[in-house]
């Protein structure tokens, strides 16, 4: 599925700085106005609340055409990506996510992230994983898109298979 979202400007110059100023515009909506600093807070709030995320306090910053893409799907607009959160509440058990950091250029922001997930016969994973999230000009999420390695961080993490799947990876890949 490709997209394309309308007024996107979130291809940038290579000689762009990287800043923390917020996206502005004169189409503000009834939220704190995102940024790094904004995002970073928010985000902590969705994963951080008993082992079950909610996005019920983040919703309202995403448009309601919003993409999303990760290792797993990609979806757009609002209807499925409520869907999508509501799985990921449903199946976890125990999940947190540490913010490592949260940068802003122009109307995309990048967030890298660690994310604990505790199942039910094995031990806890982390997955690493960075998210770019561009804004439209109301100032609202249009797009995401998050970058993880989903198996080689769940498999590092189950006994035997782990090291053998990292074995495989080096003797192909490496």
């Amino acid at each position: 599925m490709k997209f394309s979202p309308k007024n996107q400007n979130s291809i940038q110059k290579k000689n762009e700085v990287m800043s923390d100023k917020p996206f502005e515009n004169d189409n503000s909506f009834e939220t704190t106005p995102l940024n790094a600093e904004s995002i970073k807070e928010l985000w902590s709030k969705t994963y951080n609340t008993e082992g079950k995320p909610d996005w019920s306090h983040i919703l309202p910053y995403y448009a309601d055409d919003i993409y999303f893409r990760d290792s797993i799907q990609g979806l757009q607009g609002m209807e499925e990506f409520k869907a999508m959160t509501e799985r990921l509440t449903d199946r976890s058990n125990d999940l947190t996510m540490h913010i490592v950091r949260a940068v802003q250029q122009n109307k995309d922001i990048f967030i890298e992230w660690e994310m604990t997930i505790k199942f039910k016969k094995n031990p806890s994973s982390v997955l690493y994983g960075t998210s770019r999230v561009s804004l439209n000009d109301e100032g609202k999420i249009i797009e995401q898109r998050d970058y993880y390695d989903l198996w080689g961080d769940i498999f590092d993490n189950i006994p035997r298979f782990g090291k053998a799947y990292r074995r495989f990876m080096k003797r192909k890949f490496g």
